[in-house]
């Protein structure tokens, strides 16, 4: 016992004279851009550092700059050192810095700061001053920005003068209109409540604005949330606007009960045979307009200044700007459209791409440009000041629109443009999708990112590169090294050219994945991020939604090359999954208590319910509404995203998945099969984020469960049915003892890797076969028997791929490219002869169990063991931090 006493004082000693001294990290940022606002997460491994105050940020010329750092989380309960930080800051001209952290670190303090008011009260608002910038959002305001000054004349006030934006009239700062068999019906928007989120500090605040959209024509209210950011110093903000479509998607007969494969009862049950239903094909409520506008105030001299890019769409573009001198009574803009709009499955074939994207810069009915794609801002100036706007993903999340009614003086930002044809959302056809019948459009959201200028005197140069920093947003990022190291996400290797092979059966898929989405392409407001599954006769089919992880896939290997392309496309898929593949109305209000009369709670009792289906997700389908299931969500990647950009959207939503798992509300079916195993690995995560002790208390329920029916099972932790669920399995439990170092899990993990290599599951052939290299791997890491590394090393030798003849960029179409992975691939046929789902040039879906979370585990030890052939170690290592 003594002896246990003494080992753990001297692994705490250690502890502590690691997070003493001083350490560095090298940070580099991809497409820098000077000035840039940059929040990076940056993960640190257990024990190195105590506190987020002992960080500091070096430039390249070895001066310190300004930061605000934030705590994400912590490795508590195991340690309570910090696990993941966000670092804000503003990029300088040098794209290289230097991260020093440690006990001895004490960062400079620096006088710039944000300064404002938040006050809910019935008649309140907020106040936001950067300093050059003072903006307020009135509670019973229009919605959005009520009031915009900037700081002219430089004498830190902010008089009636130097107004420079205003709201509209009516409540229609921001809008979202329905259009149904009534017409259409007019929103007005309500804010209720106002919030800081966390990481807010002096440099950069973040507001969150809640509010409703409703309507005079009995159309579902809607609510909408708003996050602003706010910079020191600085004159533009970032605007999200998440809204949510609660309308009826189409005209079909409402029958009583529930689907089968989501019921929460066995009494009433939908039936799926309502083919000769022709109001499924109809459709009902209508996305009519959604946007945000706002009034200017300048002078009756304003010209207008944007760009397009000019040749084909999918090009490398060339860049022409187009500048307007004199703003006239017609609306002048920007439209862009392309070839989905309500019309789906048109696509690229194998061997042309598709046309029929169009935009536009208009005046009035005049076009004064028009190309296939334009970059998507807009800027209005007079000799002295100007307001700028753009959109994130103006063209790939099209349809959009940027507007000037010089006339009424109102500029507009439209996420869905009101003077092109409606969004629908009712059934293409009636045949089953998943073996449902079903459209739960209603519920879906979509987030759109804005940046908004307000400057003084017009420099094209320079508004372009404030708008940048949003269209095309610098990326910063640590060595692949430091994200590795680390171990937050266990014993993963960084890329390397040691083994080719391996590298190449990750990195050819990506591209694979990357090179169709522009292709098909797999761009438009409800689709953009995601990408299909199954490549058959030439074709694509069913959009992923998400199984199992894939936008978790991609960050993964982002922290592992550090290329900053796949930053890019894992942010896309995982705004898109937790937007449009969950289920986010009708949801109750969280009651908070901000009034003060006793009446506000019962008022709030009488509302009505949330669905019970409340952040569950929805299954792969042809179209992201078609189908619903009880195990279809996941949220690994979205916690990825929350840690590595500071997406508070990305959390938002994994609670609402992890709230409702609280509810049980499908009883013991959701805690048996693919759902347990599924639920853990989703609460574990959930738990790192939050440290909320209702998810640990769920957590430690399920696990407890899994283990009791591992010993009913032989040592298998899954039954038979759901093979391809050991990325589940053994990534939900090894975070789990990662965090609370409970021996009976570890023995679990153990336990089960015996079993699988004893009893290999060939359920779902290679999508089971190959899932179990990981657990093979843990059996190694937990025993150090080499029995299991070697075959784990057996098992994957099916993943190698060959090199390609050439590089990606250069096959000619999609068909020579698909021929070209099929050659280099060693992976077996389906042994019924069909299509091989788990192929060279299939989706990222059954990839996910057979190669994205298996190789970076499989690279670590494979090095570790050339490792220990020099001499250099003598035993598997886990969780130890070995520095710089």
């Amino acid at each position: 016992m003594k002896k246990i006493i003494v080992l753990i004082i001297v692994q705490a000693l250690m502890f502590v004279g690691n997070a003493q001294t001083t350490k560095k990290i090298s940070i580099n940022i991809e497409n820098n851009i000077e000035g840039a606002p940059i929040t990076m997460g940056i993960p640190f491994p257990k024990g190195a550092l105590n506190s987020v105050d002992n960080i500091r940020l070096i430039n390249s010329l070895g001066k310190e700059i300004p930061i605000q750092t934030t705590e994400v989380t912590t490795w508590l309960p195991a340690n309570s050192s910090v696990k993941w930080a966000w670092i804000f800051f503003f990029s300088e001209t040098s794209p290289n810095y230097t991260l020093e952290f440690g006990g001895d670190v004490s960062p400079k303090l620096f006088s710039e700061r944000i300064i404002s008011t938040n006050n809910m009260r019935p008649q309140g608002g907020i106040t936001v001053n950067t300093g050059p910038l003072q903006f307020s959002i009135d509670k019973q305001g229009n919605g959005f920005l009520d009031q915009v000054h900037l700081d002219l004349n430089q004498n830190n006030q902010f008089e009636e003068d130097e107004k420079i934006a205003s709201a509209p009239i009516e409540k229609r700062g921001t809008f979202l209109d329905i259009l149904d068999e009534k017409g259409l019906d007019m929103s007005k928007a309500v804010i209720h409540e106002v919030f800081r989120e966390k990481g807010s500090g002096p440099l950069h605040t973040i507001f969150r604005v809640e509010g409703t959209y409703v309507y005079e024509n009995n159309n579902n209210p809607s609510p909408f949330i708003i996050r602003i950011h706010a910079y020191a110093g600085k004159s533009y903000i970032k605007v999200l606007h998440t809204l949510t479509y609660t309308g009826e998607p189409d005209k079909h007969i409402k029958q009583k009960g529930q689907h089968a494969n989501i019921a929460t009862q066995n009494e009433i049950l939908l039936s799926e045979e309502t083919m000769d239903d022709p109001g499924w094909t109809q459709p009902n409520d209508q996305i009519a307009g959604c946007g945000l506008t706002f009034n200017y105030h300048l002078n009756n001299n304003v010209s207008f200044s944007s760009s397009i890019y000019e040749g084909d769409w999918f090009q490398d573009p060339t860049l022409k700007d187009i500048k307007l001198d004199q703003l006239n009574n017609e609306k002048t803009g920007i439209l862009q459209t392309g070839p989905n709009q309500n019309i789906p499955n048109k696509t690229s074939s194998s061997t042309e791409r598709i046309q029929g994207f169009k935009s536009r810069i208009y005046n009035g009915e005049n076009t004064l440009e028009e190309t296939q794609r334009s970059k998507g801002w807009i800027d209005i100036s007079d000799s002295s000041k100007g307001i700028s706007v753009g959109i994130k993903n103006f063209f790939k999340e099209y349809p959009k629109e940027l507007q000037v009614d010089h006339n009424n003086n109102t500029m507009s930002g439209y996420i869905w443009p009101s003077g092109i044809e409606p969004m629908s959302f009712e059934r293409k056809h009636t045949e089953k999708d998943g073996g449902m019948l079903g459209n739960f459009a209603q519920g879906i959201t979509k987030t759109t990112e804005f940046i908004y200028y307000f400057h003084g005197k017009p420099e094209l140069g320079k508004i372009k590169n404030v708008i940048d920093y949003s269209l095309q947003a610098p990326v910063a990022h640590a060595s692949p090294q430091w994200y590795t190291q680390t171990k937050v996400y266990g014993n993963m290797a960084p890329f390397s050219s040691k083994h080719e092979e391996f590298e190449n059966a990750l990195q050819y898929k990506y591209d694979w994945w990357a090179f169709n989405q522009k292709w098909e392409p797999w761009y438009g407001m409800f689709d953009y991020g995601d990408g299909k599954n199954y490549y058959i006769g030439e074709e694509w089919y069913q959009w992923n939604n998400n199984e199992p992880m894939v936008d978790f896939q991609l960050w993964t290997n982002f922290m592992r090359t550090g290329d900053a392309k796949y930053y890019y496309l894992a942010e896309g898929i995982s705004k898109h999954t937790m937007d449009v593949d969950n289920v986010h109305w009708p949801r109750k209000r969280t009651y908070l208590g901000q009034i003060n009369d006793a009446v506000d709670y019962w008022d709030y009792k009488d509302e009505p319910e949330s669905t019970p289906y409340l952040g569950i997700g929805r299954r792969h389908a042809e179209e992201h509404w078609y189908a619903l299931l009880s195990a279809h969500v996941w949220i690994q990647g979205w916690i990825a995203s929350y840690y590595l950009t500071g997406d508070h959207r990305a959390l938002e939503v994994a609670k609402m998945t992890g709230d409702t798992y609280l509810k049980r509300i499908w009883g013991e079916h959701d805690l048996r099969g693919r759902r347990l195993y599924l639920s853990v690995l989703n609460l574990v995560e959930l738990y790192d984020a939050t440290k909320s002790p209702k998810y640990k208390k769920e957590l430690d329920e399920r696990v407890e469960i899994m283990l009791e029916l591992q010993k009913e099972q032989g040592g298998n932790i899954l039954i038979d049915r759901y093979g391809y669920s050991q990325t589940y399995v053994v990534q939900g439990l090894y975070k789990y003892y990662q965090l609370t170092g409970d021996e009976s899990v570890k023995k679990a993990l153990l336990d089960h890797a015996r079993w699988v290599l004893n009893v290999p599951p060939y359920n779902h052939q290679m999508e089971s076969y190959l899932a179990t290299i990981y657990p093979l791997l843990l059996g190694y890491e937990f025993s150090g028997n080499k029995i299991y590394l070697n075959e784990a090393k057996k098992r994957a030798q099916y993943l190698k791929v060959d090199k390609l003849p050439k590089p990606n960029n250069e096959f000619a179409n999609q068909k020579e490219y698909s021929q070209a992975l099929l050659k280099i691939s060693h992976l077996p046929k389906d042994i019924s002869e069909r299509f091989t789902n788990w192929e060279t040039n299939q989706g990222l879906r059954v990839f996910g169990w057979t190669h994205a979370h298996n190789i970076p585990y499989l690279l670590y030890w494979l090095d570790k063991e050339v490792e220990k052939e020099k001499g250099i170690t003598n035993r598997p290592k886990t969780n130890k931090f070995s520095g710089e």
